[in-house]
């Protein structure tokens, strides 16, 4: 007798993604940390709401619908996402003066811009031409995907810099900025490792076409675990941004005298 499993791993891993999501929005809401990492909280949301429209359209509206749907998500999701290394970076390096953290974040960004530029491919200007709606979907694409990338470039400057320089401000290894940072990291460092393994994947395929599907096979396995090392991220930011950071509860509990310098004078000219 066969013991017959009726989810697939793909079902598993999106609704292990989702869950994690939506714990990870309680988790920012109920200990009060949207006031902190307002757009960091709103990359989850994103997140979150692509994967919903995702499952729920797939297969009940048009292609077109659905990849335009998706685009344009992608697209906030990239703008969000530049949004949350901006926020994450000021956090961690709270005690840096302005000029000094602007110029950083200059070069981080220079950085960011020529890796991007090196790294293609690039469409070329003939994609550009022809029907308005045509040009306007190639243009969001094109920013989806390269505003992504940016995204895990800046994310893995952001992560060396808070650990080689964060303790000496706010972005010590038991802060939540630098939590979030790491987790932020290790996702784009696996995002960029895959993207490099893709197009060793497509020189494979082309080499051995008798392999076809065992080179797929092993793509997607790559590609669920990657999807589950955002789960695992999404774990540990949970867990970290429950705890309250070092002095914060100390802080919190400080109530201060309980009675003023006026009436301990009394209190002692009394018992005088």
């Amino acid at each position: 007798m066969h013991f017959h499993f009726p989810f697939t791993v793909n079902q598993i891993l999106w609704t292990l993604t989702f869950a994690a999501q939506l714990v990870l929005l309680v988790v920012l809401l109920g200990r009060d940390r949207v006031k902190r990492f307002p757009w960091f909280t709103a990359s989850i949301a994103v997140l979150a709401l692509r994967l919903i429209v995702e499952e729920l359209l797939t297969g009940r509206v048009a292609i077109p619908v659905l990849q335009i749907t998706l685009i344009l998500l992608a697209d906030l999701g990239g703008i969000v996402g530049l949004l949350v290394v901006i926020e994450i970076g000021r956090r961690a390096f709270e005690g840096l003066r302005l000029r000094t953290w602007l110029y950083g974040a200059l070069a981080m960004l220079v950085v960011g811009g020529v890796v991007l530029a090196l790294w293609g491919p690039w469409p070329h200007a003939q994609q550009f031409v022809g029907a308005p709606l045509v040009v306007l979907f190639s243009v969001l694409q094109l920013l989806a995907v390269k505003s992504q990338f940016l995204v895990e470039v800046l994310a893995v400057e952001l992560g060396l810099a808070v650990v080689l320089f964060g303790r000496h401000f706010k972005g010590g290894w038991h802060s939540h900025a630098q939590r979030i940072v790491i987790g932020l990291s290790t996702l784009a460092l696996a995002t960029l490792g895959i993207r490099g393994v893709g197009k060793l994947f497509e020189t494979t395929v082309m080499a051995h076409r008798d392999q076809y599907d065992r080179i797929v096979d092993l793509w997607n396995r790559v590609l669920n675990a990657n999807r589950l090392l955002g789960v695992a991220v999404a774990i540990w930011w949970i867990a970290c941004l429950w705890i309250d950071e070092p002095g914060a509860a100390g802080a919190a509990g400080d109530s201060g005298p309980l009675s003023t310098p006026e009436e301990e004078a009394a209190i002692k000219d009394g018992e005088a």
